[in-house]
């Protein structure tokens, strides 16, 4: 089923990409300034670059990112949803491989390691599964699981894949599978959305067992019903649209949810003008 991919030691640089991959992780929030410094100050300490994409948050969830991290790049997210947020982090990032995230507390980053062992072993797309042996879930209600469960089958039976998760936010992939993993949705289905279009593609996908924790504060956005619906809508759409058999330029991202980096504090004074230039544009440099 897979098509054939490309080496990943094509090249001297591709080789070294593959061995010592830059990694991008990319985590949306909104209003998550109480549990955002669990989150930074327990993520790996060699990564390539993290990436917030602010949510249109009313509370100091981009300050106090600044504060815990320095470093951090914040991208104000041009449309609303998780999807929409994904896929502007997506255009921003810049390393070998992009890692999603969220922000409320939910996934562990200290799991990001394995998913990037996987990577290096050989898989295009990494998938989180807390089904799978050795994963689990402190937060998962029994709807949500029996929902899930019954999305995973249909969707086997579907694409011939073997999966035991689908709902699940937390996913490593190299960025050169950007193509072929278009992101046109804007909500909680994107998580689905992502692991449907990787094995349409004929990505080589890889599960890992990871551990789902309670978010740490504040109350989710997600609703059980609604977004199990758009899931399953989303699964039809993509089985039946002859349009998911084809690969969209990555470029496209421009014309679609219009990101804007927000300026550093060290910055501030010109971010008027940083802000004012990169309209039209899905992103701006540092």
């Amino acid at each position: 089923m897979n098509e054939p991919r490309e080496s990943l030691r094509t090249t001297d640089g591709a080789a070294h990409a593959a061995a010592s991959p830059r990694v991008s992780v990319v985590i949306p929030a909104r209003n998550e300034a109480t549990n955002l410094p669990s989150v930074l100050t327990r993520l790996p300490v060699d990564l390539f670059e993290v990436i917030l994409v602010d949510g249109h948050s009313d509370d100091n969830t981009v300050g106090v990112a600044r504060t815990c991290r320095p470093d951090i790049r914040v991208v104000c997210q041009g449309g609303h949803g998780k999807g929409n947020a994904l896929a502007c982090g997506f255009a921003a990032a810049r390393g070998d491989v992009i890692v999603t995230l969220d922000g409320d507390g939910s996934t562990r980053p200290e799991e990001i390691p394995r998913f990037i062992e996987a990577l290096r072993d050989g898989a295009d797309f990494v998938k989180g599964s807390r089904f799978a042996p050795g994963g689990g879930s402190a937060d998962i209600t029994a709807l949500r699981k029996a929902g899930n469960l019954a999305l995973v089958r249909l969707v086997n039976v579907l694409f011939r894949t073997r999966y035991t998760d689908l709902c699940y936010g937390f996913n490593a992939f190299w960025t050169r599978c950007l193509a072929k993993l278009e992101v046109d949705s804007d909500g909680f289905e994107v998580e689905t959305l992502l692991n449907v279009k990787a094995a349409r593609s004929g990505l080589k996908v890889a599960e890992v067992p990871s551990f789902e924790c309670g978010r740490l504060n504040g109350l989710s956005n997600l609703r059980a019903w609604h977004d199990g619906l758009r899931v399953l809508r989303t699964v039809l759409s993509e089985y039946l649209s002859p349009r998911s058999y084809q690969t969209v330029q990555w470029s496209e991202l421009g014309r679609e949810p219009i990101a804007q980096e927000l300026p550093s504090l060290a910055n501030a004074t010109t971010g008027a003008e940083t802000m004012a230039a990169s309209k039209g544009s899905a992103w701006t440099s540092p």
